[in-house]
């Protein structure tokens, strides 16, 4: 299975509703290693890897997000993967 990296960057009303938690629970339920954070303008930043239709499947989720937040623009930067995560994890 090829791997592949993507630095998403997800902005709108995703802080405080509970954008981390439902990205974990996605990217874990999917199948993807990485992270997501809150970022200090107010953006979400994740950075996952695995395949392709994996990762497409977590931006379909992502561009909804959870009840309570509002979804404006998702960025997608993409790269060669590192293999450097073991799971998926919430960074602080």
């Amino acid at each position: 299975m090829d791997m592949e990296r993507a630095i998403i960057h997800v902005s709108g009303v995703v802080q405080g509703v509970f954008f981390r938690s439902f990205t974990m629970q996605k990217a874990s339920d999917i199948g993807l290693n990485g992270y997501v954070v809150n970022l200090s303008d107010g953006r979400v930043k994740a950075v996952v890897e695995g395949s392709k239709g994996k990762i497409d499947a977590l931006l379909n989720a992502l561009k909804e997000g959870p009840p309570a937040s509002r979804v404006r623009d998702v960025e997608i930067v993409w790269e060669p993967p590192t293999g450097e995560f073991k799971d998926f994890s919430i960074r602080r």
